[in-house]
């Protein structure tokens, strides 16, 4: 218990010294959302990796998917590798660099409302965020409290709290900056925690060809009476199997916590950089996080809820509560990395979105236009500070809604997460991805896309999720590129002048 103590205090003191050092760097909207557009390429692939991967993905998505696929879980982590990462950094890393900077955008909502030349796009855009933020949040807070709790005997309430407060201590210290400074030292531990975590549960089986032999005697849900299956490269359910892979990949695409890395690097130069940095990272972490909670169903039935189904958010805690000591407080500090990272970026998401698209919503002229009577700069420079009050305050408000949903979870992580990614990604990543492509997108199929996003996502969870969560956000997100194409087809073009001087980004050397 001291090692963990301490372990843990040491953490906790580098990410709150690291939000004291950063604080200077956080006294602009640009340099407390964005660090200034100046990070490089290390801290951002490691800020895009910790953001992706939390105790949502540690605790909820690998117990409840090991459980239900066994070693074909792994396929989810590979997915999130070539998909969520590889591909993400290739097909949006430089033109969401590029376009972003060319007409001033800060947030994603604010790119909807340049890109597409409507105010009301963005003021949506940014309660979608904030609303939808908030279940991702409370997912997280569980994730992580059920370990805290699991190493240190700390009730839950207890837990949330804490890790509540100390994560809203650094990144309303030090913004952006402070937060990809951190999410690299959380990284580093996420890297060797779970390699030694694997290393350690397979040995407490006989190592990986008994733990594999062991798990092929064990039957599947879905075949009771076929063994083999939990052991097999494909697994019991490959095509729901495919939906968990879509949504927690493609995903990522379209979130605004994730996509807004992609704003404040550096160059072009560190995007190349940045993309094997960044996918490397999710093989070993998301790879190895999967093919760890393949193996659950070795450590016995997890206990049952009230309403008579498996607590799947206890699976990951019950095979890491017989490791030694140590191993418990690398576990510990592994979870607490990916976690804290991940709040940090969602509590600065949601609250720069709130400020500058809902309450600051300045007025910008059309990429290559002067503005007509500047603002005098002492002005300007009241304004900016005041921004980031009003941000520091939000980021507080957006915690103390999140923790109240966390000290009352409605369902499991996986399915909150499902809920706010469905939703999230289902609204933006057709009309985000498409507009930085494609000059033929209209406002029309980007209100149509909002609307097929949230609709589906909110109306099955009303009527009692008749699809499953899972399943439904990738139908969301994969049915947007069907409705924004079809839409746009059939719907005024925006102006060819202003749509060509966005698209100039491009043509530049």
């Amino acid at each position: 218990m001291i090692i963990k103590i301490l372990l843990t205090l040491l953490f906790l003191a580098v990410m709150v010294g690291v939000g004291i050092y950063s604080r200077k760097q956080a006294k602009t909207v640009e340099g407390f959302v964005l660090g200034g557009r100046a990070v490089g390429p290390w801290l951002t692939a490691f800020a895009f990796g910790t953001s992706y991967f939390s105790a949502v993905v540690f605790v909820g998505y690998a117990g409840q998917f090991g459980w239900k696929y066994g070693m074909s879980a792994s396929w989810i982590g590979i997915g999130n590798a070539v998909i969520g990462s590889l591909l993400a950094w290739i097909l949006l890393g430089r033109r969401t660099k590029l376009m972003t900077q060319h007409i001033e955008s800060r947030t994603m909502p604010d790119f909807f409302g340049t890109r597409y030349q409507s105010e009301w796009l963005r003021v949506v855009a940014s309660i979608i965020v904030f609303v939808f933020l908030i279940p991702y949040t409370a997912g997280v807070y569980k994730g992580i409290s059920t370990l805290f709790e699991m190493g240190f005997g700390i009730p839950y309430e207890y837990c949330v709290v804490i890790m509540a407060l100390l994560t809203a201590l650094y990144v309303i210290l030090g913004g952006y900056k402070a937060t990809a400074m951190n999410d690299f030292v959380q990284g580093v531990i996420m890297l060797f925690g779970i390699v030694v975590v694997i290393a350690s549960v397979l040995s407490s089986q006989g190592g990986l060809s008994a733990a594999v032999g062991k798990l092929a005697t064990i039957p599947s849900d879905t075949d009771p009476n076929a063994n083999g299956m939990l052991a097999d490269i494909w697994g019991p359910d490959p095509w729901n199997l495919l939906g968990v892979v879509v949504l927690t990949s493609l995903g990522t695409w379209g979130l605004p916590q994730m996509v807004g890395k992609f704003y404040s690097i550096t160059d072009e130069r560190a995007i190349h950089r940045g993309t094997v940095i960044s996918t490397i990272f999710a093989f070993i972490v998301a790879g190895g996080c999967y093919f760890l909670g393949g193996f659950g169903r070795l450590f016995g039935t997890p206990p049952t809820l009230p309403n008579g189904r498996l607590d799947f958010d206890s699976i990951v805690p019950s095979m890491l509560v017989t490791l030694p000591d140590v191993i418990i407080a690398l576990v510990v500090l592994l979870v607490l990395s990916a976690s804290m990272s991940t709040l940090a970026s969602l509590v600065l998401t949601s609250s720069s979105t709130m400020t500058l698209d809902l309450i600051y919503r300045d007025k910008k002229s059309a990429p290559g236009e002067v503005e007509e009577g500047s603002i005098d700069d002492m002005v300007s420079e009241k304004i900016e500070r005041r921004k980031v009050v009003v941000m520091r305050v939000l980021i507080v408000f957006f915690i103390v809604i999140s923790l109240m949903i966390a000290l009352n979870p409605p369902t499991f992580i996986a399915q909150m997460m499902g809920i706010s990614w469905g939703a999230l990604a289902g609204a933006f990543l057709a009309p985000f991805m498409l507009g930085l492509y494609w000059r033929g997108v209209t406002k029309a199929a980007v209100w149509a896309c909002f609307v097929w996003g949230v609709g589906l996502t909110v109306v099955n969870m009303l009527i009692g999720n008749p699809i499953n969560p899972i399943n439904c956000g990738a139908i969301a997100m994969l049915g947007g590129f069907i409705v924004v194409a079809i839409v746009s087809l059939l719907t005024p073009k925006l102006p060819y002048e202003d749509v060509n001087k966005i698209f100039e980004c491009y043509q530049k050397d």
